[in-house]
């Protein structure tokens, strides 16, 4: 499961979100990123962040 934290990218924001596709986990960050932090324009570079800061879900134990 790959996940992504807002907070990595915008401080303080505590939304996360995890899906089975890095593609998936994109077009949910980039939908929160319009909806919650007002962003009109989404350009290749935000999806660059987006992309690098998402990561392997680890398990509790």
């Amino acid at each position: 499961m790959r996940l992504f934290e807002c907070g990595t990218l915008v401080p303080g924001c505590d939304w996360h979100t995890h899906a089975d596709s890095d593609a998936e986990v994109v077009r949910r960050a980039v939908e929160h990123m319009r909806s919650t932090h007002g962003e009109t324009l989404i350009r290749e570079n935000m999806i660059d962040n987006i992309k690098a800061r998402i990561v392997e879900e680890t398990k509790a134990a």
